[in-house]
């Protein structure tokens, strides 16, 4: 696949061949593995269904202990965030109500005096990935920053399915799995060439830069529109409302108007 990214990103481009190229494959590598990454947190197109195992008493987990299938076989890199919680309770399983921070403080945690018990609401804190593997080069470091916290305090050890977003894994050759599904990747050249343009630093540049974004957004957009299916298309939050502009008193644009 990473070929496949080169050469359409090359094609956007209109980079020469040697001598004159003006893009050289490790730039080109490193703006498309950036793109990738960046077009599964936009579009949240690569989902898993993690588990991890609670510890009695223990507020807080890691996002980096989340068991995704992370690894060279799923193309999967980690995690960026959690749509949902369930915990399994006999042949089924039991959900856990999501809040926001101010709430989950305010309603939770201020408590003196917690007892535990089986886990209810949870809210994350801690902003970004699990930090594991480095899509775009930079190493671990404050990437494996994102965490949840659970309320009551467990009082026994849950095994919970964690509905997650994830990242992928840096392609580094052509045989590298791909998580990203079809037809999202047919946005990442786009994105790609994008960024290779504003590394160019000049105003003519900085143009064909932003018509590149815009055909990003364009090919993203269609991705997800493909992707939901017509009768629940409502299912994922950046499809579009078809009610929206009745609701909103707008009039559609006349036939031949563009």
């Amino acid at each position: 696949m990473l070929v496949a990214y080169q050469t359409a990103t090359k094609n956007l481009l209109q980079n020469p061949s040697a001598p004159t190229t003006l893009y050289d494959t490790t730039s080109l590598n490193l703006w498309i593995n950036q793109a990738r990454g960046q077009l599964a947190g936009d579009a949240e197109c690569i989902r898993a269904l993690g588990i991890i195992s609670t510890v009695i008493g223990q507020r807080p987990y890691n996002f980096s202990s989340i068991d995704t299938g992370v690894g060279a076989t799923t193309g999967i890199g980690g995690t960026i965030h959690i749509r949902a919680i369930t915990y399994n309770v006999g042949d089924g399983q039991q959900w856990v109500a999501p809040r926001a921070w101010p709430w989950f403080v305010q309603y939770h945690l201020n408590n003196p005096v917690p007892v535990n018990g089986v886990p209810t609401t949870w809210a994350q804190l801690g902003q970004g990935s699990s930090g594991v593997g480095a899509i775009t080069g930079i190493g671990t470091g404050s990437m494996s920053s994102g965490n949840f916290y659970l309320d009551p305090p467990p009082n026994l050890i849950y095994t919970l399915n964690v509905d997650v977003v994830c990242y992928p894994n840096a392609l580094t050759s052509d045989t590298t799995v791909e998580a990203i599904p079809y037809l999202f990747s047919d946005a990442v050249p786009f994105l790609a060439a994008y960024f290779a343009l504003m590394s160019a630093q000049t105003g003519a540049r900085y143009g064909d830069a932003e018509r590149l974004y815009t055909h990003y957004e364009t090919f993203r957009d269609r991705a997800r529109k493909f992707s939901t299916p017509a009768v629940s298309r409502y299912l994922y939050e950046q499809s579009g409302d078809p009610t929206a502009i009745n609701r909103l008193g707008m009039q559609p644009k006349a036939a031949g108007t563009g």
